[in-house]
């Protein structure tokens, strides 16, 4: 109720109603046997009802709040049981009143509409029949809000939702120390020999014994170059890197996401521990750097500047780190950003438009590879939560790419890359809240980051 109030504050002056539709259920092969129910985190956040096929609407003028839905009938409740009445589920959220779905059109009708810009298609044709335009106008174009969406609505609910309420860090905390644990299945469960696909078993077995599940599809490859590997068919081989980047959702489906990269052998190779203490350096430098006032645009330039440098001393580029990184050419061996919001969604509110998420008014978007790539770049402020993670990794097709076209071909030393063509990559992440001081790594016990860590939880 208090943030339906606070939504109609900073809409005051507009006209009209907000309208949110919540997600139905979707089907997998046929009607009755649907996916797993998820609902739509803005319905979640301004509305808290975890259930399928409702919609709401706020009056901006007046701050009146109705929920639209329908009872169950009897066949309803043979299969499903007996459930809370519309007029209940509206009473436990708060609301001023509640209506049968059908009475939506006519409430909606002869109103401005304000939404939001959809996810999915069921939703996107719901608002385009009430709203007299076609559902594409609905999506997301590009990283850009929908054409049709509202910016003011858009505008005030990000605004509220970047900085996170004391219960949501409480929730997120808790989503973190159990996304931990995940983690830490994962590397007990590491040996020569493992099938990929086991230790991704036991991982999101552990996800549904304790939350909802996994906060994205988990990624566990010996194939870090590969940065949304969802393959999990190899065996684990000697002298390979596997990267595990992987989230927990919490009952209550807040996020958690963590990257790690483990030996497949318990230890790093002499080239291993190379580059990845670069990224572990990056990774701790990301997060000194982290505090109010900072834009996080410019935390990932200077770990782009510190990447290059310390490249530079393994031969790999050669030339002013800063004026390199200036260039674009870190994007070479990160072609992503640094990191992006978290909350609700592991991405927090990207189906609203990365660039309306992510950007200040006064920012725009690089297009250098890497950087542009950059999710979160805005001014960090006190209840921000945000990932770090840095990465290297050497992908052949991208190096063959700008060699073949002759970029950076004074300061990129192509022939040395030649050896990593077989190396993978490295990745390191962490969840971190940005505080009055500073910031704080969310979750418990922060989990083995450094080589000397991560050999010796291996090898206890």
């Amino acid at each position: 109720m208090a943030r339906r109030r606070a939504l109609v504050e900073k809409l005051k002056g507009q006209e009209g109603l907000a309208l949110f539709i919540g997600n139905g259920d979707s089907p997998a092969q046929y009607r009755d046997n649907c996916y797993k129910f998820r609902q739509d985190s803005t319905w979640l956040y301004f509305f808290g009802i975890d259930e399928p096929g409702l919609a709401a609407t706020i009056d901006l003028e007046s701050g009146e709040s109705t929920l639209f839905g329908n009872d169950c009938d009897i066949d309803d409740i043979i299969w499903n049981g007996p459930t809370p009445s519309i007029a209940d589920h509206a009473a436990s959220a708060g609301m001023d009143k509640s209506a049968p779905l059908k009475a939506l059109e006519s409430a909606v009708k002869g109103r401005k509409i304000h939404f939001v810009s959809q996810s999915r298609q069921a939703n996107a044709a719901k608002i385009a029949a009430l709203a007299g335009i076609v559902p594409q106008d609905c999506f997301a174009q590009g990283k850009n809000p929908a054409p049709a969406a509202s910016k003011a609505l858009t505008r005030a609910i990000i605004e509220l939702r970047l900085i996170k309420e004391a219960r949501e860090i409480e929730l997120i905390d808790q989503a973190c120390i159990l996304g931990q644990q995940m983690h830490t299945i994962a590397r007990e469960s590491i040996a020569l020999g493992v099938v990929e696909q086991d230790i991704v078993g036991r991982m999101e077995g552990y996800a549904l014994s304790k939350g909802w599940g996994v906060s994205f599809s988990t990624i566990l490859t010996q194939h870090g170059e590969i940065f949304h590997c969802h393959s999990h068919a190899q065996k684990l081989q000697e002298g390979r890197l596997l990267v595990i980047d992987a989230g927990l959702e919490s009952n209550e489906h807040y996020a958690s996401d963590f990257t790690r990269t483990y030996p497949t052998g318990g230890r790093y190779t002499q080239k291993q521990k190379e580059i990845y203490n670069i990224v572990d350096e990056c990774h701790n430098l990301a997060f000194e750097l982290t505090k109010p006032g900072t834009s996080y645009r410019s935390v990932h330039i200077a770990v782009a500047e510190r990447m290059l440098e310390r490249l530079g001393e393994l031969g790999l580029v050669k030339g002013n780190a800063a004026e390199l990184a200036a260039q674009g050419f870190a994007g070479l061996f990160m072609p992503h950003g640094l990191g992006h919001n978290m909350g609700l969604d592991v991405h927090d509110m990207e189906d609203y438009g990365e660039n309306a998420v992510g950007y200040d008014p006064d920012q725009s978007r690089s297009s250098q590879l890497g950087l542009g790539s950059l999710r979160m770049a805005r001014k960090l402020v006190p209840g921000n939560v945000i990932t770090n993670e840095p990465g290297i990794y050497f992908i052949p097709a991208l190096i063959e790419q700008w060699k073949a076209q002759g970029i950076g071909k004074d300061c990129i030393c192509y022939d040395k890359l030649e050896s990593y063509y077989d190396f993978g990559g490295i990745r390191l992440e962490d969840d971190i809240l940005v505080t009055e001081t500073g910031a704080r790594r969310l979750g418990g016990d922060r989990l083995p980051a450094s080589v000397e860590e991560i050999e010796k939880a291996m090898n206890r």
